[in-house]
Formats: structure tokens, C-alpha cells, sequence
């Protein structure tokens, strides 16, 4: 499928996706919306595909934020809640994939653009990178999830530091924060992504799913309603296909096939 605003190519079992709008610093219009919605759809049915990166075009920017055109332009409340669930239908949509998912963020991450890379799985910076949430510098709000995933990434102090300040901080300072996991020079940045996308992908495929979905789901209750979460995903998972042949080579010291069954 052709699109408009991103490229999509494969590496291996990786397919990496980037938001290719470097005149506008790779800001999500409503296209790049609907268009990272329909890659996630096409991606999902693709049993070759074992994880994913999502970058931006240039060196300038990951996403920078929301299309400020398109926000000045909405009529009314009722268009402007449209929008935020807009980009919370593609926000959602990637954390219920099975894929995991990388973000590879090579530039600003604000606004908008920092709520897409909170979406992902495992995030890593460029050590250039600038991440932030600024919104109130508009008289606006972050509406791509920013005020709920924020402060359970890092806390609720930082959170509102950054939410209430609209304060840029750079790619170190977001490390030790919480909010990135791993910081490289640029020159380095999607090769490390590739890295860490290849290790991932040679793991058993229903195992890296299953962790995924467990995961989101014990962020959303108490401690004991996640291990019973755990509990029951671990036994559905225990005698497949994947996990024998897993234990099955480890016992017998070579490398395991996994078949994704």
C-alpha cells in the first residue's frame, strides 16, 4: 500500500515506519493519523513482521507535535474532542498490537510527538533529541494521551513539571526521568533501534506478544490482579509449540526455531 506521509520498509523481520513530513518537522495531521492506523492494521496480518520502528524524516525532528493549522482550525469542543480521540484510537491501537514497537527518536518529540513515542514499547534517543510537552504554551492541553501516560512513565511530579511548564528537557535528562530507556549519538541511533529490534524478534513471537498484553494490562489494576493476569497468561503459554521447542534447546544448548506456534 502507497501512503502519503510515511515510509514503510522492511529490515529482516523489522519493518521500520517513518513519518515523512520533514517541512512541517513531521507534525501529525489528520493524514499521518489515519495513515499510522492503517500501517498498524496492514503490519498486524503480516506473520513475517516481529517488531517495528517508528522514526521521523530528517535529522531534525521525531514528530514535533500536532498540525497547529489543523488545531486553530477546529470550530467548536465537540471537533476538538474528535481530534483527541483521533490520536488516541492510533495511540491505542499500538499498544494493543502484538508488535513491539520501537521509537526512534531522532529530533523534537513534542507535543503530539512525544505522546506517539510514549505509545511505544522501548524508546531511544538520540543524545540531540529534545522531548516535551508544551502545550500550554498554546492554552491548550496535551489530548494524545499525554496527561494520563506521562505520569505513569515518570511519576507525577515530573509529569506535571513538564505538563504544567511546557519546559523542554534534553535526552539525559529523559533517561534518568524514566521517559527514555536508552540514549546513543545520533550517528548511531536507528542502528541501535535495528539492534534491539533483531534481538527482540528472534524470541519466541507469541512469548513477545504475551508479555506485551500482560504488561498494559497489569498497569491498569492492583498487584494482585496483575499476577493472577501473569498466572493465567503463563499457562496458556507453557505447553505451545514455541515454549517446548525453547526449553527443548536450551537443554540441548543450540539455538531455538521458534514457528510462532
Amino acid at each position: 500500500m502507497a501512503y502519503q506521509t510515511l515510509i514503510v520498509e522492511r529490515d529482516g523481520p523489522t519493518a521500520i515506519v517513518t513519518i515523512n513530513r520533514p517541512q512541517a518537522l513531521n507534525a501529525l495531521n489528520q493524514t499521518v493519523l489515519d495513515e499510522l492506523a492503517a500501517v498498524f492494521d496492514a503490519l498486524e496480518t503480516d506473520a513475517s513482521v516481529r517488531a517495528v520502528i517508528i522514526t521521523g524524516a530528517g535529522d531534525r525532528a521525531f514528530v514535533a507535535g500536532a498540525d497547529i493549522a489543523e488545531l486553530a482550525a477546529l470550530p467548536d469542543a465537540e471537533a476538538a474532542t474528535h481530534k483527541a480521540r483521533a490520536g488516541h484510537k492510533v495511540t491505542e491501537r499500538m499498544e494493543h498490537s502484538r508488535l513491539p514497537i520501537i521509537m526512534a527518536i531522532n529530533g523534537f518529540a513534542l507535543g503530539g510527538g512525544l505522546e506517539l513515542a510514549m505509545a511505544g514499547d522501548i524508546r531511544v534517543a538520540a543524545a540531540t533529541a529534545k522531548l516535551g510537552q508544551p502545550e500550554v504554551n498554546l492554552g491548550i492541553i496535551s489530548g494524545f494521551g499525554g496527561t494520563q501516560r506521562l505520569p505513569r512513565l515518570v511519576g507525577q511530579g515530573m509529569a506535571s513539571y513538564l505538563l504544567l511548564s511546557g519546559e523542554m528537557i534534553g535526552a539525559e535528562e529523559a533517561k534518568q526521568a524514566g521517559l527514555v530507556e536508552k540514549v546513543v549519538p545520533p550517528g548511531q541511533l536507528m542502528a541501535e533501534c535495528k539492534r534491539l529490534a533483531s534481538v527482540i524478534a528472534s524470541k519466541g513471537p507469541r512469548a513477545v506478544a504475551l508479555t506485551k498484553q500482560v504488561i498494559h494490562k497489569g498497569l491498569q489494576t492492583d498487584l494482585h490482579t496483575g499476577l493472577e493476569i501473569e498466572a493465567e497468561a503463563f499457562g496458556s503459554i507453557a505447553t505451545t509449540n514455541d515454549a517446548r521447542e525453547g526449553t527443548r534447546a536450551f537443554l540441548e544448548k543450540r539455538a531455538p526455531k521458534f514457528t510462532g506456534t
